[in-house]
């Protein structure tokens, strides 16, 4: 069962009012069986699970004879649903298949809850039974048993504010496992992370006209009562401190451009700084977006809300690591006010950029945001993240996060909890820089030329200084349209699992 910890966790978020969704499925961890509505039982390959050879044998074959009838061998993404089984008080049985449960890792797993999530989506039962015994992944028994919990839990999630029609009521979840402390003590970090999760999609997810800088920075401020501090910069502070290019791309809204800051000190280390993208709504500016994309433009602060997420899920879990989000938030909207084509603005930097498009305008806040980061906080490394470019769904697709650094170690590091996780990144060059040369600035803010989502980064690389440093390019990755995997429709809260594995298991020097 839940221990004390684990449920002043979950009181915690549910008190202090942390997450608008405020929706989350109820995990009980035990060694031993209870009554159930529904009970789920595994196979990997041909190795049937003690608890579904000994659940046969209690149906007189019944199991057995209907997963030979649908061709059932234990492989990954195979479910097969009886319902009324024989000599069971359940109302139904769901026989999933692993495939190979040695190679699965944590995001194999996530994913299999989230097919039982969605399987009993629209089901009426109330109390579901999963036995897990005899059943592990690359690392436990227990840890199977708390990334299943996970998974289920993130593919339950549903932000419903504006629907008529609310979710389904929450379903308890009885999961049988060998060591039930092991797996509580191992999803109650988990279920930090989906907090963080949650308040990304919740973020991402809302209405632009709802989810505005000050908006933003009123979320933000929450997270004070878990102990983190925030610091928030209006337009004349940004103004006055050389910002020039994160003032300029808010000007043509009636807030104006915010800076956002939540810092969770959970140990003395140099910080490690998370810098987000945090344009409410982008409508182009000048160079304004046509078309039904337009429409998905309240997403282009999902950096923002993903490093935020993490910053919460650092605080909620009481992380013994230093982790600080600078985020530059601003609408990119058109106005007598806004930047034009053809303008020069000064970065704090130090560096004058020309505007030739204004539509490009993420790199712009993040060019300040960076320096602001490395000047504030002496980070020993910094990751931004950012829905930056069209060019790097053109390139990778929405499967992958475009990953660009020159340090091996870091693309290592993050591309390895990407893979665990399920938030794979792919590695683009660093290059093409002489393409952002300008005859009348340092810098132009796009390239003549060449990959788009390289010069965006190339041109990021101007205000890194000499930090460690990467850039995740999350555009595709923000927004779904359909239910799949461990998200429904909306925000998906991508890079706040991906982060906070990287934080929490890699050795950041």
């Amino acid at each position: 069962m839940f221990t004390k910890k684990n449920l002043t966790l979950a009181a915690t978020v549910a008190a202090l009012g942390l997450s608008n969704s405020a929706f989350a499925e109820k995990f009980e961890f035990s060694s031993s069986s209870t009554k159930a509505g529904a009970v789920v039982v595994f196979q990997a390959g041909d190795q049937a699970s003690p608890d579904l050879s000994r659940l046969d044998k209690q149906s007189q074959s019944q199991i057995s004879n209907a997963l030979k009838a649908a061709d059932f061998s234990g492989k990954s993404k195979q479910m097969v649903e009886i319902l009324a089984p024989v000599g069971m008080d359940a109302k139904r049985l769901i026989v999933v298949g692993l495939g190979d449960d040695a190679k699965l890792n944590a995001g194999d797993v996530n994913l299999v809850g989230a097919d039982i999530s969605a399987k009993l989506k629209s089901s009426k039962v109330e109390n579901v039974q999963v036995f897990t015994q005899g059943i592990s992944d690359s690392v436990s028994n227990a840890n199977f048993a708390a990334e299943l919990a996970h998974g289920i839990n993130l593919r339950a999630y549903k932000y419903d504010k504006y629907l008529s029609k609310k979710r389904p009521a929450e379903k308890n979840y009885h999961v049988v496992v060998s060591q039930p402390a092991k797996a509580e003590s191992r999803y109650e970090s988990l279920e930090a992370i989906e907090q963080g999760v949650f308040l990304a999609r919740d973020l991402t997810t809302e209405v632009p006209t709802e989810m505005t800088p000050v908006d933003f920075a009123k979320a933000a401020k929450e997270l004070k009562k878990l102990g983190v501090k925030v610091k928030i910069l209006k337009p004349k502070q940004i103004k006055k401190m050389g910002m020039g290019a994160l003032y300029a791309v808010g000007k043509g809204s009636s807030e104006g451009s915010r800076l956002v800051v939540a810092h969770w000190k959970g140990s003395d280390d140099a910080p490690i700084a998370l810098v987000g993208k945090g344009i409410t709504f982008d409508s182009g500016g000048y160079n304004v977006k046509t078309g039904s994309s337009i429409a998905n433009m309240k997403s282009d602060m999902a950096g923002a809300a993903a490093v935020l997420g993490t910053v919460k899920a650092m605080a909620l879990q009481k992380a013994p690591v230093n982790v600080v989000a600078v985020m530059g938030m601003a609408a990119n909207m058109v106005s007598e006010n806004s930047v034009a084509p053809g303008d020069i603005v000064m970065t704090a930097e130090g560096k004058s950029v020309e505007i030739l498009n204004t539509d490009a305008e993420g790199r712009l806040v993040l060019s300040d945001s960076l320096w602001y980061a490395r000047k504030n906080f002496e980070p020993k490394v910094m990751v931004d993240v950012a829905t930056l470019t069209g060019s790097k769904i053109r390139a990778v697709g929405n499967r992958y996060i475009g990953l660009f650094s020159n340090d091996e170690e870091l693309v290592t590091q993050l591309t390895a909890s990407g893979d665990i996780v399920g938030e794979k990144l792919w590695r683009l060059p660093l290059a093409y820089g002489d393409m952002l040369k300008s005859p009348v600035a340092d810098l132009r803010n796009i390239g003549k030329g060449g990959p788009g989502a390289t010069t965006a980064a190339m041109f990021l690389k101007e205000f890194t200084g000499d930090t460690r440093w990467a850039h995740l390019d999350i555009a595709g990755n923000a927004l779904t349209a359909s239910d799949k995997g461990v998200t429904q429709a909306g925000g998906t809260g991508h890079g706040v699992r991906l982060l906070s594995h990287w934080i929490l298991n890699t050795q950041v020097k």
